[in-house]
């Protein structure tokens, strides 16, 4: 389902946290949000599952404001995965799973078959065969990202809207749930801070800095020297991946930010 931010602003304790924001997420697109700490980018994905409502501008979902939209009609369009993720659940994880299935249902209502199959199926997507009838509150806290993901998926979204899905997952999680990501190719909206992750994984690329989207395109063109160095004041170099052909980005680990670009590590 093709998703369009337009001239977004959203107003926080009374300042604007975006301004102007305008990107497109094309269906079967998975579109990345890069940009420092502060940039906007929860904020922004929070707009789009409307867990925040903008000052202006609007969110689409194929043509229609997603604020027009109850709350079941837009849960049966957009899963989120948000960064604020409980620990202290007192459910097992087939239960938590389950959750994704309640747009779906009348209340009070049981799991039907088909809830069952697509419990079943989220789990065995991320890996989790077997963890049915554990405690939530007892598990690592890969294991938990791992289960909120299956959760996303249970809910069988038309867009999913994650905002760092890889943290606290270790690198051979990492490396399957972003594998699991592109087999899938569902429309996705996806914030990482690891910026060789999101050159593999995303189609298009949106930089957030400052609020604003500073720049749109495809990995290759977007990751360049000037803009690492611009926006998150680093200095490095952009290279061919030796496996994949995918940019690489090599970072000069021992020049400072503020050496590399004065005042922008400040401002970020």
């Amino acid at each position: 389902m093709r998703t369009a931010v337009e001239d977004l602003t959203v107003t926080l304790s009374g300042r604007d946290v975006l301004h102007g924001v305008e990107l497109i997420v094309a269906e079967g697109e998975i579109a990345g949000l890069v940009g420092p700490n502060g940039s906007g980018k929860s904020t922004l994905l929070r707009t789009v599952y409307r867990h925040l409502r903008p000052r202006a501008g609007r969110v689409l979902l194929a043509g229609r404001d997603v604020c027009s939209m109850t709350p079941v009609e837009t849960a049966r369009h957009i899963a989120a995965l948000p960064q604020e993720r409980g620990s202290d659940f007192e459910f097992t994880v087939r239960e938590i799973v389950a959750m994704g299935r309640s747009p779906y249902k009348r209340a009070f209502a049981g799991d039907d078959d088909t809830d069952r199959k697509a419990v079943a199926d989220a789990l065995h997507q991320v890996g989790l065969d077997g963890y049915e009838g554990r405690d939530f509150a007892a598990l690592s806290g890969g294991e938990r990202q791992r289960v909120l993901l299956a959760r996303a998926f249970a809910q069988q979204p038309d867009v999913l809207v994650l905002d760092e899905p890889t943290n606290h997952l270790d690198v051979q999680h990492q490396v399957d749930l972003l594998a699991l990501l592109s087999a899938q190719r569902r429309t996705t909206l996806i914030s990482l801070h690891d910026l060789n992750a999101a050159a593999a994984l995303c189609d298009r690329l949106h930089v957030l800095h400052e609020g604003a989207v500073v720049a749109s395109g495809p990995p290759r063109e977007v990751l360049t020297p000037e803009l690492l160095e611009k926006v998150f004041g680093v200095r490095a170099a952009v290279v061919e991946h030796p496996l994949t052909g995918d940019p690489l980005i090599a970072f000069d680990h021992r020049a400072s930010a503020r050496a590399v670009s004065g005042p922008v590590a400040d401002a970020v």
